[in-house]
């Protein structure tokens, strides 16, 4: 229980990696605000899998790809579980396009709900954090579209890129107040999202591509999130922690150890 008394705020946490991360740190010990958009359908449900674990849960509806309604998600959930320990913030926003015929006004709201988004909310969380006297976590997911530039993704690439970034800055000026800023990179996440995009014998054929024979879980990240937010990460911060089973070693797939 690494993170017994400890009250962990998870944004997009009614499914995908939100969910992978608020359950885990739910098992940790952790205490859970979760959040979800307006009339999701998976906020309360995953609510009470968290209560079941046997932690406190604060379930709060706020659209967080606007200033507003980050700063309404704050106020609400300091107003129910009075303080903030952890943040794992989870905001994305992606539509495929050749960069060619992409739509100005997608690739500016992918930017608003992928990184400008994480500001709102780190930003949030870091004053909070220094009104307390210092101490805290955060955790951004980012991807690995912020290193590998793949196709038709130019907005999603060029946000996680710039979220990773900003983690670094914002690790920087929050050093003397012993906040911990770091990133998550997932590979490829086997999530109700992908599901709904490609048919699951792409998904099972896909798996079989990367060097570890299949897609992450939601629990993979997880379990990086509990491990970033925990006393065992006291002496971490600034870094990007990439969970994706290898995928940007594809090339060795079929490579062959020499014999010894």
């Amino acid at each position: 229980m690494k993170l017994s008394g400890k009250i962990a705020l998870v944004t997009g946490a009614g499914r995908g990696i939100g969910k992978g991360c608020a359950l885990a740190l739910a098992e940790a010990g952790a205490d859970v605000i979760l959040n979800d958009r307006p009339g999701s359908p998976d906020l309360q449900t995953a609510a009470e899998e968290i209560r079941a674990l046997g932690r406190k849960v604060w379930a709060v509806e706020s659209d967080i790809f606007s200033r507003h309604g980050c700063e309404s998600l704050f106020a609400t959930a300091l107003e129910q579980a009075d303080r903030i320990d952890i943040l794992v913030s989870n905001p994305a926003f992606s539509r495929r396009g050749d960069f060619l015929d992409y739509d100005p006004d997608l690739f500016e709201k992918t930017l608003q709900g992928t990184l400008t988004s994480g500001f709102h909310l780190s930003q949030l969380a870091g004053r909070h954090f220094a009104e307390r006297g210092g101490g805290g976590k955060i955790v951004y997911i980012s991807s690995v579209h912020g290193t590998l530039p793949f196709p038709r993704a130019a907005a999603y690439n060029a946000a996680k890129a710039g979220l990773e970034h900003l983690m670094r800055t914002v690790a920087g000026e929050l050093i003397g107040l012993r906040v911990n800023v770091n990133a998550i990179a997932p590979g490829w996440i086997d999530t109700p999202g992908e599901r709904e995009v490609f048919s699951g014998q792409v998904i099972d054929e896909a798996g079989k591509e990367i060097p570890w024979g299949r897609l992450g879980l939601p629990a993979d990240i997880g379990k990086a999130a509990v491990f970033l937010c925990s006393d065992d990460a006291d002496y971490i911060t600034a870094e990007v922690l990439t969970v994706d089973g290898g995928i940007r070693l594809k090339g060795f797939l079929n490579h062959q150890p020499p014999k010894t």
